[in-house]
């Protein structure tokens, strides 16, 4: 370990990760490239405030608005699912954001009156790299991490603040995925959510379901809010697959995105107490009639078809650990 650089900040040279890539790795790490420019386009159009993803995304092409209206409903569904545990725990809980990409909910919060005692990222070492760099170099995301008596430590691949910890690990190693959260100082006692936004597709099914049993035998309260596929079995779902394996994507956990009941039999089979889940269609008209008529006021959409299909074809699933927290599901509430 170097000596602390300038501002509570200091490095670490090498990487200890043991991350070994599979044939489609690249592929699936490029797809948080495509996610990210499509939320920083919706955000730029107004379809919500993010004032951060500028800092990790400068791509300024426009997108479709069928892709700008699905990436609205995304966001903000998994965002009533954690307001809704953030008020339940009254921020004594973690948060642990497995594939995180270049998400910026941590550093929103921090806006917000909502804290949490711990902020968990993971995602490959490639992409929690390019997270950390960005970070690293820029004051408004440190200022975010950083307090007058903490320090930041940084490597290649980890960032450790008081409360925000970025590491990359491949998810798929278990081993490697306890060792940094005991890193990170995760709390097994402490009520935790889990964020995955396309993430367990990509997983082999039998490291996915290694992986939420691990989590079920670990942890004593935790909820487990999932975005991704879903009715893949039809023929929109084929045209997507295929457009998929035609980038490299293997989708190899697929097989428990065939419909609501079979992601929902992923969690329950895993040793999860229960799941629900819902289409997208399901969760978009959970948001607030005021809320969806002014986001429908920034583009015309020529059809309604190709936005249906698409909101047919994702969901969102929550899962829990405990009766605590049986109750979180997609109803609208006040920040």
């Amino acid at each position: 370990m170097e000596p602390p650089s300038p501002g509570g900040i200091s490095t670490a040279s090498g990487n200890t990760s043991t991350h070994k890539f599979h044939p489609c790795d690249e592929a699936v790490i490029a797809t948080n490239d495509d996610a990210s420019d499509c939320k920083r386009c919706a955000v730029r159009l107004g379809y919500w405030k993010d004032d951060y993803i500028g800092y990790f995304v400068r791509n300024q092409e426009r997108k479709a608005p069928e892709i700008n209206r699905g990436y609205f409903a995304r966001v903000k569904g998994v965002e009533m699912c954690v307001e809704k545990f953030l008020k339940k725990t009254s921020g004594n809980c973690q948060i642990i954001n497995l594939g995180c990409g270049f998400d910026t909910l941590y550093f929103r919060l921090r806006d917000t009156a909502h804290q949490v005692k711990n902020f968990i990222e993971l995602d490959f070492p490639t992409v929690t790299a390019r997270k950390c760099y960005t970070i690293k170099r820029n004051k408004a995301l440190l200022a975010r991490i950083h307090d007058e008596d903490g320090e930041v430590r940084l490597s290649p691949t980890d960032l450790h603040g008081p409360s925000y910890h970025l590491m990359g690990v491949d998810l798929r190693n278990l081993d490697e995925v306890d060792n940094k959260l005991q890193q990170a100082e995760v709390d097994f006692t402490l009520p935790t959510i889990f964020l995955a936004e396309c993430v367990l597709v990509y997983i082999e099914a039998q490291n996915c379901r290694n992986l939420l049993k691990w989590i079920a035998q670990k942890f004593q309260a935790a909820v487990f809010v999932n975005y991704e596929q879903v009715n893949m079995n039809d023929r929109f779902g084929e045209v997507m697959l295929n457009n998929l394996r035609g980038r490299g994507c293997s989708l190899a956990g697929v097989e428990s995105c065939l419909s609501l009941e079979t992601q929902r039999n992923r969690f329950k089979e895993a040793g999860w107490s229960g799941a629900r889940a819902w289409d997208m269609v399901e969760v978009y008209e959970s948001i607030s009639v005021a809320e969806r008529q002014r986001i429908e006021r920034l583009e015309m959409l020529d059809e309604g078809e190709l936005l249906l299909q698409l909101f047919q074809h994702y969901c969102l699933v929550v899962a829990w650990l405990g009766a605590a927290f049986q109750d979180i599901d997609i109803t609208c509430v006040s920040v």
